[in-house]
């Protein structure tokens, strides 16, 4: 196990490096240059030829890239060309608001997607099952950010039960009431996502030999479905819910941007318009960060519930 832990962190580490080698590429090619931006439309070339050296604008592609790779490696991501801060400072004060709203999401998704999967699973093809396919892929196909929106409108803006904009600043309480909007923005789909995910893995489960055997030794089927079923039917979610920390992120954008949220999520958005390229990579870097280590930890886990995940793995 020990062995299996090391070759998928090194892997995840090995991935984050091309992926930030190429975001730091794609960051470089797009229009407009960092210099005009910050400099204003009066910077002579002169000006703008010190600040784009002063960067290391003015150097190969390549040599930018390792010494990049290498302040990273020292935990110097570069300075924040509006507020003179270090960008690590920087992300750090934005983080924990992106960390907060994802697992709020994932609770949610895996709180109410997993008991409704089984349920559903249990009482398959019958109005319940049928109720939970309906609602499943309702929400599914609506867009987060088109959820944040009309909650914002409904809850905040006509009831006054939700604040709408900020993330508390008033304690647990008020950090817990301002994140309830951009939670469900972001995790409801996923809450379709794992009832259809649960159910379809239940019901092969609960038709496995090891199942009827268990049936016929007179064991209940509550028993048989939180002892025997329930382990094997939501490992599936694991992985999934790894891989949608992504998604996740995605949709976390949007509803930072929507609640004025001060997550990275609206802080790479800020970055990207005013063309703050420290801050642009540093946002980028910690979210491909988040996503590794999620499905890094995801196979890990899978891996010490199911041994069989393991295995495959290294063949």
């Amino acid at each position: 196990m020990l062995g299996f832990i090391l070759r998928r962190t090194c892997l995840g580490v090995t991935v984050l490096i091309l992926a930030v080698s190429t975001l730091y590429v794609l960051v470089q090619l797009a229009p407009g240059d960092p210099a005009s931006a910050m400099l204003g439309p009066r910077a002579t070339p002169a000006i703008k030829a010190e600040f784009a050296e002063r960067l290391g604008l003015d150097q190969p592609m390549p040599v930018q890239i390792v010494k990049y790779l290498g302040s990273v490696a020292q935990g110097d991501l570069g300075t924040d060309l509006r507020s003179r801060r270090p960008v690590s400072e920087v992300l750090m004060a934005h983080l924990p608001h992106t960390v907060q709203l994802i697992t709020a999401a994932m609770l949610l998704a895996a709180g109410l997607g997993i008991p409704l999967g089984c349920l559903a699973a249990v009482r398959r093809n019958g109005l319940f099952d049928r109720l939970i396919g309906l609602l499943s892929v309702s929400v599914i196909a609506v867009p987060s950010v088109i959820i944040a929106i009309y909650g914002m409108l409904l809850f905040s803006a006509r009831l006054g039960w939700l604040p709408a904009i900020g993330a508390g600043e008033g304690g647990f309480g008020s950090t817990l009431h301002h994140l309830i909007m951009p939670a469900v923005a972001v995790g409801i789909g996923w809450v379709g996502y794992l009832a259809r995910l649960v159910r379809a893995s239940m019901i092969e489960v609960l038709s496995a030999n090891y199942i009827r055997n268990a049936r016929s030794f007179g064991l209940t089927e509550p028993r048989i479905i939180s002892r025997y079923a329930l382990r094997v039917a939501v490992a599936p979610t694991i992985t999934v819910l790894g891989v949608g920390v992504g998604y996740m992120l995605g949709s976390a954008v949007f509803a930072e941007i929507v609640f004025a949220r001060p997550g990275i999520g609206k802080l790479m958005y800020d970055a990207v318009i005013l063309r703050n390229y420290p801050v642009t990579l540093g946002a980028v870097l910690a979210s491909s960060a988040l996503l590794i280590a999620a499905t890094t930890a995801a196979d890990i886990l899978n891996a010490i519930i199911d041994p069989r995940f393991k295995e495959g793995q290294e063949q």
